[in-house]
This record gives C-alpha cells, sequence and structure tokens, in this order.
C-alpha cells in the first residue's frame, strides 16, 4: 500500500503561547509591611527602644529622665529591567505576536514578582546597614537554628516559635508569623513520625498533601529559592512587621525600536528594596 497519503497530513499549531512551569506570583510581599512608593534612592526604618517603669518612693521628689534609644536604618532601592525583543520579520512567520498578544509581559511580571520575593527573603537573613552608615545589625545566634545535621525537623519548627514567643514577637503582641517552606522541607515535614497523625489530621495535610493555612503558629508559604549552601538549606520564619518592603516606580511597555530595524520590545523595569526592622522577629532555620 502506498503511504504517499501521509505526505498530506498536516499539523495544527497552537493559536497560544503558554508560560512553562514557574513561580508567576509573589508570594512573600503579602506577608511583610508595605511601605508603599518610595521617593528617593533609599528609605528609614526607624525604632525606638522599650523602657521600663520605676517605683515611685519619694513624694515631691525631682523628676528622674532615662534616656530612649532611637535607631535608623537604612534600606537602599535597587533598579531591575529587562527587555525581549521580537524580530520584525519573525512577526510574520508566527501565528501570534508575543509582543502585542502578552505572553512576553505576562513572562515579565512573572520575573518581576519572584526578585520581589527574592529581595524580602534577602532581607530577613541579611545585615542590614544604620542610617548613621557605620552600625551592621545582623541576626544574632539566640535567632539562628543550626542544621544540625538534620533535616527539617517538629523540633526546629517549635524552637522556632519558641524564639518568638520568648521576644514578645508572636500573635499574643499582634504579630503575624510567617514560614517559608521548599520541597525538601515539605518531604521531611510530611515524613515525620512525629507529625503524620494528629497534627497533619487537624489540618488535612495529609489528604492534601500540602502544608497550608495555619499551623503551629504559621502561616506557611511555600519558596522554592531558599538558600542552598553545599547542600544545607536556610529557610526562615518571621513576624509581618519585622520585613519592611518599598517599591520606587514599575513600568512594563511595548515599543518598536527604531534602532533594530523596527524590533518590537516587551520591557519591564522596576525599583525595590526591603529590610529588615528587627532581629528579635526573624528566626532563621537551617536543615539539610
Amino acid at each position: 500500500m502506498s503511504d504517499s497519503v501521509s505526505t498530506q497530513f498536516i499539523t495544527q499549531w497552537d493559536k497560544t503561547l503558554r508560560l512553562a512551569a514557574q513561580q508567576k506570583e509573589s508570594r512573600l510581599r503579602k506577608t511583610v509591611t508595605d511601605r508603599g512608593q518610595v521617593l528617593g534612592s533609599s528609605f528609614t526604618i526607624t525604632n525606638l527602644a522599650s523602657v521600663e517603669m520605676q517605683e515611685n518612693i519619694t513624694r515631691h521628689g525631682d523628676t528622674l529622665w532615662d534616656d530612649i534609644d532611637h535607631t535608623a536604618r537604612n534600606v537602599v532601592m535597587r533598579d531591575f529591567y529587562k527587555a525581549l525583543p521580537v524580530d520584525r520579520a519573525d512577526v510574520a512567520k508566527m501565528i501570534v505576536n508575543p509582543a502585542t498578544g502578552g505572553q512576553y509581559m505576562d513572562t515579565l511580571i512573572a520575573a518581576r514578582n519572584r526578585k520581589i520575593d527574592d529581595i524580602i527573603y534577602s532581607a530577613a537573613l541579611d545585615p542590614i546597614i544604620a542610617q548613621n552608615g557605620v552600625t551592621t545589625y545582623t541576626l544574632p545566634a539566640g535567632q539562628l537554628i543550626a542544621a544540625g545535621g538534620t533535616a527539617f525537623t517538629k523540633a526546629k519548627i517549635i524552637q522556632a516559635k519558641t524564639i518568638l514567643r520568648a521576644n514578645e514577637a508572636d500573635e499574643n503582641d499582634g504579630e503575624e508569623l510567617f514560614m517559608l517552606y521548599d520541597s525538601t522541607a515539605m518531604a521531611s515535614i510530611m515524613s515525620d513520625t512525629q507529625l503524620t497523625s494528629a497534627d497533619f489530621m487537624a489540618t488535612q495535610m495529609l489528604q492534601t498533601g500540602k502544608i497550608s493555612g495555619h499551623w503551629m503558629g504559621f502561616e506557611w508559604i511555600p519558596y522554592e529559592r531558599i538558600r542552598n549552601v553545599a547542600g544545607t538549606k536556610t529557610t526562615v520564619a518571621y513576624a509581618k512587621s519585622g520585613i519592611h518592603f518599598g517599591w520606587g516606580f514599575e513600568e512594563g511597555r511595548v515599543s518598536i525600536r527604531n534602532d533594530k530595524k523596527d524590533s518590537w520590545q516587551v520591557s519591564y523595569a522596576a525599583s525595590y528594596g526591603a529590610g529588615r526592622q528587627d532581629e528579635k522577629k526573624v528566626v532563621s532555620i537551617s536543615f539539610i
């Protein structure tokens, strides 16, 4: 039988460009204090120290003053830009023009959202410089939970909650607490025999296969881009007021580049910054 009929077969081309698997929305922006639009190259986070009352044992005595500490931290705004080209001659050869169809802009917005999360995550762990340009604030040893050669365990979750409670940085002081986790941490939790009974069943984690909602005092946020140094990963638990985020400008454009043979260009530019407000409101958790 002749197979020449196969030469008449056609291929129906997709009329839509679909984004590959990736994180598309910002998951961390809602978990921090949003300072809104920032006018300038940086913004400050100013703190006022706590004081304690003293007993008054002298009637009509002299007024006793205690100076209260004022501190200011400086968050530098960082600029970001990305452009994607489409050759003018290519457009006529495609069913879909990704420049005008929105697919390229969707890709750039997804990249922007991931960058925002990266900035917030880094702000939780990295040093922050004071407004005076001299003092540096880093997470102290008491806020660090070492890997200790172990996975992400119930004991570490409890330790993080205990640290925040001892610092008066939990829900009892009006805070919202968040815990970031990746697929490795999820696998460790799902396979932990201490957690695969009442704790999981109460929130239906075994049935859904995900960690979601409030559990053990935290709202759990999936984030796959936590640091991995030689097999040791570091995630973070924090109070919402403990990290501040600001944006300077955001602008997406679809234009024709006359200097590039009238090619289409889709671009996105933005300015962002984030900083830690108080070390006592952030806990670093390392695991393997």
